[in-house]
């Protein structure tokens, strides 16, 4: 019984590869090659396929930029144990405005990356809760809420009023060169 068995299995798969609306069809002088019954049709691919060839793959600089920015986002965890009056507001400032900018915007270029939102969602978390620990810390030391929102806000300006003089600095110096 069983070499019938085994004489239908050959039988069958003689007949599959004769077929010419089978998987395997005849080319030429090529021999037999495999083709989906499908026009079209990809192949299937691996999940490791897959993240390679996508657009947002491991070969694209859309994978490795949100790899490189959880750096920042260590960092500003690493910052917590720091005391709050050696953080720098400017800069947590402008870590919770990139996150912040950056999370929205990156569901709307193409192609969309989430991984590039999710990584600025929590730099912009990161930026918050130092700025807020500031904040308090200011607070504590001032004795006033509307006290430390002033420094704050003090602060804040003599920072974008340095970088404006720095940029006209700059500028003025490339009209003159130029």
């Amino acid at each position: 019984m069983s070499s019938r068995v085994g004489f239908r299995f050959v039988n069958n798969a003689r007949f599959a590869f004769r077929n010419a609306t089978g998987p395997f069809r005849r080319s030429g002088a090529q021999g037999f090659r495999f083709q989906s019954s499908e026009a079209g049709a990809a192949p299937e691919q691996s999940t490791f396929q897959r993240l390679w060839n996508s657009p947002v793959g491991v070969k694209t600089v859309h994978f490795w930029a949100p790899v490189m920015k959880w750096a920042l986002v260590v960092a500003g965890i690493s910052d917590m144990a720091r005391p709050a009056e050696k953080l720098s507001l400017t800069q947590n400032v402008a870590l919770m405005a990139t996150g912040a900018i950056w999370t929205r915007w990156c569901f709307i270029i193409k192609p969309r990356n989430i991984l590039l939102a999710a990584v600025n969602f929590f730099l912009g978390c990161v930026g918050a809760i130092q700025v807020g620990r500031i904040y308090l810390w200011r607070r504590s030391v001032d004795g006033s809420a509307v006290e430390a929102a002033k420094d704050l806000e003090g602060d804040l300006v003599d920072s974008a009023k340095g970088v404006a003089a720095s940029v006209e600095s700059t500028v003025k110096e490339v009209k003159k060169s130029a």
